[in-house]
């Protein structure tokens, strides 16, 4: 049964698929009694479950919920992040945890409540500003406004830490070219940023793809290491008195920020806490009754922001990061010893599928390549496994047209077309200045302080991450009925 996966994935070798509409739970477990034997399991008209013993007593079964680690952690039910009604992370979360913040302070225990900070990314404040008619500086100045207004303490752009995956990024694929006469797998190195890909890889493709992925952690969660673990300590908090929400455009993010690997055992508390959308933000407008055009200014916190002379700033290549553009230019600046000025593109199939095709005399030929939606990606994974696949560095975002277009951000309504409103999106993402992350002096000060160093040991686990392949379960929700 084909099912939907990051709005625009489909997928044909699964067998369940839980629509918003369904109630997602986890087949009953009967656990078997020492030197006993399990009965029958009955199924009522209203869909509960029955157990009945040998003696033919019947004892009622609970459902167990599905948590966010189960997505992960199941490759025959969980199809799609967005389909799924997860409690856990959602706009009402962050309302409960302001209202319980303001109940601890008119309780004179204000030590005891959280200190609630917001990152925001640049594509879903993108989106917000589409649907409500705003510029980019201007929503940043409303968004910030509306949340402090609801009780949140800090807001920072998320763009600020992909200047983190960036330049990991380029050092991660030097290390793989110099490391590429003894690792066959070293290459093609494939962007790790999108979540809905990389979930894809571990459940579909396992140990065939997952050495290809780049280590460097998406935006978000070295947002959520910035947060967690340097913001926290700079205002004398520990990790688990921080409540960190990040803004995004895609429903997959919450996936990625429930992965075990962004918990922390020893503080129990995680990088990032809440993921809400664009859809989400647009949502908690209308409960408050606002529209985001009427919320009165307040400037973004600028401690974990990306900016330029007051103004906030983007990078080059793209509303998906530019991931391809910024290994290109360390890669020719280390591999070359030269500068990169312009970057050509040459469409393959569609506007999706992108080739950079980099040639100097004397030096070594680079091959790139941007891989936006299911279809393109599926070449380039098929290209692998046949080894045939002689791209250096792939792009690859699991949403056409990239994240500018992520399944979460507002839909237009009315007669504005869905090609119009994502038109809209990117002509107001491309408005921001350009600034290379080098050039970051706040990036360039906590690679000193706060991660003592490029290549550190601090660095490596605060800025990378690892896969893991999910194996195939065997459970009730993968019978074909």
């Amino acid at each position: 049964m084909a099912s939907n996966f990051s709005g625009v994935l489909q997928l044909t070798d699964l067998d369940d698929f839980i629509t918003p509409s369904q109630e997602c739970v986890k087949p009953v477990k009967v656990e078997k009694k020492p030197g006993g034997k399990v009965g029958k399991i009955r199924i009522e008209d209203d869909g509960s479950y029955m157990e009945v013993s040998e003696l033919g007593y019947e004892t009622k079964l609970e459902k167990a919920k599905i948590t966010l680690n189960d997505c992960l952690a199941c490759s025959g039910c969980i199809t799609s992040a967005e389909s799924v009604l997860i409690s856990q992370q959602s706009q009402e979360e962050l309302y409960k945890v302001l209202q319980n913040n303001k109940q601890l302070i008119e309780n004179g225990k204000e030590a005891e409540a959280k200190t609630v900070v917001v990152s925001m990314s640049p594509q879903a404040r993108a989106s917000l500003a589409a649907q409500y008619h705003l510029n980019m500086e201007t929503a940043a100045a409303k968004l910030t406004g509306f949340l402090k207004r609801l009780g949140v303490h800090y807001v920072f752009d998320t763009s600020f830490a992909r200047n983190f995956s960036l330049i990991e990024s380029g050092h991660e694929f030097v290390r793989r070219f110099y490391d590429s006469e003894t690792n066959p797998k070293a290459f093609p190195m494939l962007a790790s940023a999108c979540p809905g890909w990389v979930c894809y890889a571990e459940k579909t493709h396992g140990s065939y793809i997952l050495p290809y992925i780049s280590t460097t952690r998406s935006p978000q969660q070295v947002m959520g290491a910035l947060v967690k673990d340097y913001f926290a300590s700079s205002i004398g908090r520990s990790p688990g008195q921080i409540y960190h929400v990040t803004v995004m455009p895609c429903f997959d993010k919450k996936l990625e920020a429930s992965r075990s690997d962004f918990y922390n055992d020893l503080q129990k508390t995680r990088d990032v806490d809440c993921v809400i959308t664009s859809i989400e933000v647009a949502a908690m407008l209308e409960k408050e009754g606002v529209s985001l055009a009427d919320v009165e200014d307040m400037p973004i916190d600028t401690q974990l922001s990306h900016h330029t002379a007051g103004q906030l700033a983007s990078h080059s290549g793209g509303g998906s990061g530019g991931y391809l553009e910024h290994i290109a230019r360390h890669a020719v600046h280390e591999l070359h010893q030269s500068q990169l000025s312009d970057i050509n593109y040459r469409v393959i199939r569609n506007q999706d599928f992108k080739e950079v095709l980099i040639e100097a005399e004397g030096k070594p030929t680079l091959k790139m390549a941007l891989a936006y939606g299911f279809r393109n990606i599926q070449n380039i994974v098929q290209k692998i496994k046949r080894k045939k696949c002689d791209y250096h560095f792939v792009e690859i975002m699991a949403c056409p047209s990239g994240c500018n277009n992520g399944g979460a951000q507002v839909r237009p309504e009315g007669e504005e077309t869905v090609k119009e409103r994502l038109s809209k999106v990117e002509e107001l993402y491309s408005t921001q200045p350009i600034v290379s992350p080098q050039d970051v002096a706040d990036v360039q000060r906590l690679y000193a302080e706060w991660l003592e160093g490029v290549g550190s040991f601090k660095a490596q686990a605060m800025l990378h991450t690892c896969y893991h392949e999910v194996e195939k379960m065997t459970n009730a929700l993968a019978i074909k009925w």
